[in-house]
């Protein structure tokens, strides 16, 4: 039988692994601690990769008189680290990954525990990709992301996803022990794909549900160029790990134009809107840098 929400039992531990996060860690904060859940039952854990800017300060702001339980730590040695320290000292059942520029829908983690409840086979549950109305027009760049990360979770279910990404998941805190855990010898990215495939490996099932959350975007081409060169980057060890995991044929940029051709109608059914007739050439702009990034880390390894 479940405890009664009531109870002082902590039953969700929120996971944040942050750094340099200035720009967006405030509202990712209030966001967590505004849940319409009981604040007894949940506890946050922050996990900041010494970070330069004023990241620590924001929150040490934000966090004074929090109602949930807060613990703090630092780390240097790159996202595996970070996740499995929040792993080692999670008192959950669940957890609940909040990065830095998120916004969790108020109701976010009372339908991620209600969902993770229903189903006891899942180990892993991605929240659904939300658009917010603020008032503010995005920017081309932002728009098209947001529409490309709306596709991938518009439908709920069971999902065959090679990479959900952690933010905006609820994990099974018995699943990930039964794997052991984030591979700690991950730096850079790839942390999250490679505990998903060794999860679903041991029989447990990956879905989408119906929990809503929000992410800012890059707001510039440079921007989104830096981020997925250094996605390609740390690419090339998870390649090394596990060639399965990842299909290098899908990343080279003439093979994502045409797949994402594919996905254009199906954008235009959920948004309305002609800017995603431009996807084909994001994707391919995302894809190159990824490419890129892939092959230059290959070339330093054999330096």
């Amino acid at each position: 039988m479940r405890p009664d929400l009531g109870t002082c039992e902590v039953r969700v531990t929120i996971g944040m692994c942050v750094k340099n996060s200035e720009a967006t860690i405030k509202e990712a904060v209030e966001s967590v601690l505004t849940q319409d859940y009981p604040s007894q039952s949940m506890e946050l854990l922050v996990v900041d990769g010494r970070s330069r800017d004023r990241t620590l300060r924001i929150l040490e702001g934000s966090l004074r008189g929090a109602k949930i339980r807060v613990r703090m730590f630092s780390e240097s040695e790159g996202l595996g680290r970070a996740r499995q320290i929040v792993v080692d000292n999670a008192s959950g059942e669940y957890i609940v990954w909040v990065d830095g520029d998120m916004i969790l829908g108020k109701g976010f983690v009372k339908k991620q525990v209600e969902f993770m409840d229903h189903y006891p086979d899942v180990g892993i549950a991605k929240g659904k990709y939300g658009v917010r109305i603020n008032g503010k027009l995005e920017g081309v760049v932002a728009t098209l992301e947001n529409v490309e990360f709306l596709l991938g979770t518009a439908s709920e279910g069971r999902t065959d996803s090679k990479a959900l990404g952690a933010s905006g998941c609820v994990y099974r805190v018995k699943a990930l022990k039964q794997v052991g855990g984030f591979d700690t010898g991950i730096k850079g990215v790839g942390e999250d794909m490679d505990v998903e495939n060794r999860i679903r490996r041991k029989g447990w099932q990956l879905h989408v549900s119906p929990a809503i959350f929000f992410e800012t975007r890059r707001q510039t081409w440079k921007a989104l160029w830096s981020e997925y060169f250094w996605h390609g980057s740390g690419g090339r060890y998870m390649f090394e790990k596990n060639k399965r995991a990842i299909n290098i044929g899908r990343m080279f940029p003439p093979w994502a134009i045409l797949a994402e051709l594919l996905r254009v109608p199906a954008a235009y059914r959920l948004t309305q809107r002609k800017l995603v007739l431009f996807l084909p050439f994001h994707y391919a702009f995302k894809r190159a840098a990824w490419f890129l990034g892939f092959l230059e880390s290959l070339a330093k390894v054999g330096e």
